[in-house]
C-alpha cells in the first residue's frame, strides 16, 4: 500500500508572525529581565541592570496583538487611507491613461519605452510603495514589447524590476519605510539624501541591464532566455492588441488628476524632510508625522472626488474599498507589534539588546551596517511581507546600532533596500510569482535572467551603506 507523503507547507505571514509571539513568550520564562537608562529614546551603552522579568502567560499572548494595534494605531490608519488614496486615483483611471499615452508618444521609437516606463514605474515605487499596483499594466505592456520585438522578460522586467528599484530607495514608501521609521523612532526624513544615492544608483544599474539584454534580443531573437515560448505567447498576447485592448483616454481631466497626484507627494516630502538638519533655513520644517501625512492623502482624495464630481456615495464607497484591500497589511502590522508588546511586558527586551552590545562590542560600524543588510536580506525570504518584518524587528535591530556607532537610518535603508532587492527573484513575491504563470516562465528561467542583477545591486549598496556610516551621515 502506498504512503502518500505530505508535502510541507510554509505558513502565511500571520502563522509566522503567530509562531514568533509564542516562542517570545516561551522565552520570557528564560530569559531573566533587564533595562537600560535611556536618553532620547536611546540605550545608554553600559548602563543594563536586571530587573524583574514578568513571563507572560497565555492570555498575555492572545492579549498581544491587541495591544499591537493600540501601540501602532497611526501608522495603521496611515495605511487605511493610502489605501483609499490611491483607490481613488485608480478610479480616476489617470494613471492608466498617463501610460497609455507615453506608449502612444513612442509609437516607432520603442527602445525609448524601456527607460521611460522603467522611471516611471520607479517613480511609484519610490513614493508609495507600487507593487500590486503594477499588475494591470502586464496584459498591456506585454504584448506592444512583444510587437517591438522584444520577448516577454524584457516587458516583465521594465515594470517589475523598474517599480522594484524605486522601492529598494524608497522616498516615503508607507509599507517599508513609513513603518520601519516609526518603530525605529526616527523621523522619514532622516538619511533621505542617502536614499536618494541609492535611487541615482540602482536605476542607472537596471536601465542599463535591462537595456543590454533588450537590445540583444532584438538584434537576434534566439538569445531570448524564453525563445522556446515565443511563439506561444505571441499568439497569447498579440491578440490583445489585434482585439483593441487599449488603456483610457488621456483627456485633460485626468492630466489635472496627474498633477494633483503628484502635488500630494511633492507636498508629502516637504512635509517629511527635516530641512533645518540639512542647514536649508529657507525652506521651514514642517515636521509633520503619520497624522499629518494621513489628513494629506484623505484631503487630497476628497478634492480629487470634487473635481471628478463623484457622488458623497460614490467616493465613500471607493475609498472604502481601497481601505479594505489594504486592511491586510494593517492587520499584519498590529500582529507583529505584538511581538514587541510581548518582549517589553516580559522586561526582556533589553536583555537581548544587552546581549547584542556584547556581540558588537568589537565590531565596526561599517560591519554591522553590512551584516544588517544581509539580515534583512536572508530575513525577507522568511518573512516577505516589509510592513510585518519592519514592525517585528526595528525594536530590536535599530537600538543594537546605537551600541555599533550606526545611525538607526543606515539600518532602516538596509531594510527596504534588502526586502526589495529580495522581490527580485523571491519565490514568496505573489505578484512576480503570478506574472511568471502568467508568461509559462519557470522561476529558475527568471533568476538566470536577474540573478546578476541582484548581484551589482547588493555590492553596490553595501558600498554605499558603509560609506555612509563611516563618514556619519
Amino acid at each position: 500500500m502506498e504512503t502518500k507523503k505530505r508535502k510541507i507547507k510554509m505558513p502565511s505571514t500571520y502563522g509566522t508572525l503567530a509562531i514568533f509571539i509564542i516562542l517570545v513568550a516561551i522565552l520570557s520564562w528564560i530569559i531573566p529581565g533587564g533595562a537600560y537608562d535611556y536618553i532620547d529614546l536611546q540605550p545608554v551603552a553600559g548602563s543594563y541592570h536586571l530587573a524583574q522579568s514578568d513571563p507572560q502567560s497565555l492570555f498575555d499572548i492572545i492579549q498581544a496583538p491587541i495591544n499591537g494595534f493600540f501601540d501602532s494605531v497611526d501608522i495603521i490608519l496611515y495605511t487605511l487611507v493610502i489605501g483609499g488614496f490611491m483607490a481613488v486615483v485608480s478610479k480616476t483611471g489617470a494613471i492608466d491613461a498617463g501610460i497609455g499615452k507615453i506608449l502612444e508618444k513612442l509609437n516607432g521609437k520603442e527602445q525609448l519605452m524601456i527607460p521611460i516606463l522603467m522611471c516611471m514605474f520607479a517613480v511609484g515605487g519610490a513614493t508609495f510603495g507600487m507593487e500590486e499596483e503594477t499588475l494591470p499594466f502586464f496584459p498591456i505592456v506585454i504584448p506592444i514589447f512583444l510587437a517591438a520585438g522584444y520577448d516577454t522578460i524584457t516587458a516583465i522586467a521594465v515594470i517589475k524590476l523598474g517599480a522594484a528599484l524605486g522601492t529598494m530607495g524608497s522616498l516615503a514608501n508607507p509599507f517599508s519605510v513609513a513603518i520601519a521609521c516609526k518603530f525605529a523612532d526616527i523621523s522619514m526624513g532622516d538619511g533621505i539624501l542617502i536614499r536618494f544615492l541609492i535611487l541615482f544608483t540602482g536605476i542607472p544599474i537596471g536601465l542599463f541591464f535591462v537595456m543590454r539584454y533588450a537590445a540583444m534580443v532584438k538584434k537576434d531573437p534566439t538569445k531570448s532566455i524564453v525563445y522556446d515560448l515565443s511563439e506561444e505567447m505571441k499568439q497569447k498576447f498579440l491578440g490583445n492588441v489585434r482585439e483593441g485592448n487599449k488603456l483610457p483616454e488621456f483627456t485633460k481631466q485626468r492630466k489635472v488628476i496627474l498633477i494633483m497626484f503628484a502635488l500630494t507627494f511633492v507636498i508629502m516630502l516637504w512635509g517629511i524632510i527635516p530641512f533645518e538638519d540639512l542647514g536649508i533655513t529657507f525652506i521651514p520644517t514642517l515636521g509633520w508625522w503619520f497624522g499629518e501625512l494621513a489628513s494629506l492623502f484623505l484631503g487630497a482624495s476628497i478634492i480629487m472626488a470634487i473635481y471628478m464630481k463623484y457622488s458623497e456615495e460614490e467616493f465613500t464607497d471607493t475609498f472604502m474599498d481601497g481601505a479594505r484591500g489594504l486592511l491586510e497589511v494593517a492587520i499584519v502590522i498590529g500582529v507583529a507589534r505584538g511581538i514587541t508588546v510581548v518582549m517589553n511586558n516580559a522586561m526582556i527586551t533589553d536583555t537581548i539588546l544587552h546581549a547584542g552590545e556584547m556581540l558588537l562590542s568589537n565590531v565596526s560600524s561599517a560591519v554591522y551596517s553590512t551584516a544588517s543588510y544581509l539580515f534583512y536580506f536572508i530575513m525577507s525570504f522568511v518573512i516577505p511581507s516589509s510592513s510585518g518584518l519592519a514592525t517585528l524587528s526595528m525594536g530590536i535591530m535599530a537600538p543594537l546600532a546605537d551600541f555599533a556607532g550606526v545611525s538607526r537610518h543606515i539600518i532602516v535603508i538596509g531594510f527596504s533596500a534588502a526586502n526589495a532587492v529580495v522581490g527580485f527573484l523571491a519565490p514568496t513575491c505573489g505578484l512576480l510569482m503570478g506574472v511568471l504563470a502568467m508568461c509559462k516562465i519557470p522561476l529558475s528561467k527568471w533568476i538566470k535572467y536577474v540573478w546578476k542583477l541582484v548581484a551589482a545591486i547588493m555590492i553596490v549598496t553595501i558600498i554605499i551603506l558603509c560609506a555612509a556610516t563611516i563618514i556619519g551621515i
